[in-house]
């Protein structure tokens, strides 16, 4: 096994893929007790990235995709912090050429986009969706000769971020809450089912519903919920990525597509009914489903197939 003092992590795409690594830093803490472990995301993932136990630095690069002159200035600060290791998580011609230029010794990733540039390669086979993207992500480990099995994820949610998510919850505690968006169109179950949904929980069941998503999924609200009933907590776009962490551990479970929501209940141990596609090959819940024991996943080749009654069904069978 390489001795390693210095390992930086690399990551830059959304935060729902980011938090798949958590289990990869775990492992390398681990076997490295006495490393500085340094990840390299994105400002939005960020937050979350602090909430990782150890992890001792942050480094924010957004631009991914930027010319050669950008990346040979970055690549002169990491240049000093004398990394001994970089492990590329995501596979981009950038951040492989960003390793090299910084002249870090053991270079960690996939044999793809510029992987000629990395001193260990692994084949990339994830798009066949053979196993779940953590395992995917923990194959990285043997190039540099460790093997761990643990996919727990977990975060360490700061007391201010749950004192927030109180105030925003109120008497909401214990609630179901409901994330009904995806950022691919083809793992979208239909709008007026999650409509549906949120209805019977609140009016029928007289289970209290939480809504969350982000800022950019507030304009798509009101095809979700408009109003017209109470049990309902709007909070679409207001918290920031942490505080629906902590929003999340408070409620019952959540009810989601594949999202990075989903990912993060299972950070903080909130059990997932995840609704998913199971005919689309490297994109279904064999690789990307949430991580855990007490989720539950409702699949089928055609979402519009996936009755509300069905997953208010799956629901009830947590929350009893």
């Amino acid at each position: 096994m390489v001795k390693l003092k210095r390992i930086l992590i690399t990551r830059t795409d959304r935060f729902g893929e980011f938090l798949l690594i958590i289990p990869l830093i775990r492992a390398l803490a681990r076997a490295y007790p006495q490393a500085r472990i340094t990840l390299l995301v994105s400002a939005q993932v960020a937050p979350l990235a602090r909430c990782i136990e150890g992890v001792a630095e942050i480094i924010i690069w957004d631009n991914a995709i930027c010319g050669f002159k950008e990346l040979w200035g970055f690549s002169r600060s990491l240049r000093v912090k004398h990394f001994d290791a970089c492990v590329v998580c995501n596979p981009v011609k950038e951040l492989h050429l960003l390793a090299f230029l910084s002249g870090i010794p053991v270079r960690v990733g996939y044999a793809r986009k510029w992987g000629f540039l990395l001193t260990h390669r692994v084949k990339d086979k994830k798009y066949l969706g053979r196993k779940h993207e953590i395992a995917y992500n923990l194959d990285l480990l043997v190039a540099l000769g460790l093997r761990s099995s643990e996919r727990e994820l977990d975060l360490i949610i700061p007391e201010q971020d749950r004192g927030r998510a109180d105030n925003l919850l109120g008497e909401f505690t214990g609630a179901v809450a409901v994330h009904a968006f995806t950022s691919d169109t083809l793992k979208q179950w239909p709008f007026e089912y999650f409509q549906g949904l949120v209805r019977q929980l609140a009016v029928r069941m007289q289970v209290p519903v939480v809504l969350v998503g982000g800022q950019e999924e507030r304009p798509q609200a009101k095809l979700i919920y408009d109003g017209s009933f109470p049990g309902v907590r709007d909070l679409i776009g207001k918290t920031t990525l942490v505080e629906l962490a902590a929003v999340l551990k408070k409620c019952r479970v959540l009810v989601t597509g594949d999202s990075g929501p989903m990912h993060l209940a299972a950070c903080v141990g909130t059990p997932v009914v995840a609704i998913f596609r199971n005919d689309l090959p490297g994109k279904t819940a064999v690789r990307w489903g949430p991580a855990g024991r007490k989720n539950i996943v409702v699949e089928d080749a055609q979402l519009s197939g996936i009755s509300v009654e069905r997953v208010l069904d799956t629901v009830r069978k947590i929350i009893n």
